[in-house]
């Protein structure tokens, strides 16, 4: 009896312990302003948000590349060197979306501070401060005018399905598996439903979850 609670107890203290953090490191090839390929891993910087590829800034009415320099400032930082990411989460493309350094500098928030990315208030507080700083400074992004990172992405995302016979839950179907998303959700305007990848429109959740489906977390 004694063994048995003992591995009883043993368990328990293993589902409750957290799971240990997913680390890679490498070279890494500069992707854009908040994303890399590590080894072949595309991997997303945590808590910050830079202008996308093609994306113009205004600066003393002159138009420039933002998402161009962006992606530069990231590069220079980087110089080459070994990356070490540790991984926060997973986002919807599969992606693993990391806290990167290089030689102990944490490259998201060498990004924020130099005025060449955002802090992702949606995601994290963890730049805030340093974007503050960057800002009341006008240094980079901030010596200007800009669209945010994710109102330029909702600009050019094709528009919206509809949704048939008014059943608006998405079963997705992606890297991280078969997920549903009911509106209002995060991504649930940027997700695409393809019917032909087995993929679903929904009335309840209870559908989807009978269809193999498992909720967004967000």
């Amino acid at each position: 009896m004694f063994t048995f609670r003992f591995s009883l107890i043993l368990l328990a203290l293993s589902l409750a312990a957290p799971a240990a953090a997913v680390t890679r490191d490498g070279a890494a090839r500069v992707i854009d302003g908040d994303t890399l390929d590590l080894q072949g891993q595309r991997v997303r910087l945590f808590g910050i948000d830079a202008p996308e590829r093609g994306q113009s800034c205004d600066r003393a009415g002159q138009s420039w590349d933002c998402g161009a320099w962006s992606a530069q400032m990231l590069a220079r930082t980087i110089a080459n060197r070994k990356v070490t990411c540790t991984r926060q989460d997973t986002d919807r493309y599969g992606r693993m979306v990391a806290i990167c350094t290089v030689g102990g500098t944490d490259l998201a928030r060498a990004m924020v501070r130099d005025g060449a990315a955002q802090a992702y208030r949606r995601y994290s507080d963890r730049y805030v401060a340093d974007g503050s700083v960057a800002r009341a400074a006008g240094l980079g992004l901030w010596a200007g005018r800009m669209t945010t990172p994710e109102a330029h992405r909702r600009a050019q995302a094709p528009a919206a399905q509809a949704a048939p016979g008014g059943c608006e839950i998405k079963g997705n179907i992606s890297a991280s598996g078969r997920i549903y998303h009911r509106p209002g959700q995060r991504d649930y305007a940027a997700t695409r439903i393809d019917t032909q990848k087995g993929e679903a429109w929904f009335c309840t959740e209870a559908q989807a979850r009978a269809a193999g489906f498992r909720p967004a977390r967000r």
